[in-house]
């Protein structure tokens, strides 16, 4: 009895059509905590945030503040 060959990654579909749909959720907290992060990074690097402690603390705390009530809202959202 002759096995057939398998993929390496799982079923290979023969057309798009076949293939079962995948559907990904954002996730809104991550997403604006690491652009938060970035825009932080990119003013440390280019020398626009003066004292750390007065500007980008409290910039911190408002940016991860505000991305968890979006990440909140979306989660009620999506429930309904």
């Amino acid at each position: 009895m002759a096995h057939e060959p398998q993929h390496p990654y799982g079923d290979v579909w023969e057309s798009r059509e076949e293939r079962p749909r995948r559907v990904h959720r954002t996730d809104w907290m991550a997403l604006l905590s690491g652009i938060l992060f970035i825009v932080l990074g990119i003013g440390f690097v280019g020398g626009d945030i003066g004292d750390p402690l007065t500007t980008a603390l409290p910039a911190l705390v408002a940016g991860l503040g505000l991305a968890g009530f979006v990440a909140v809202i979306a989660r009620v959202t999506r429930r309904k």
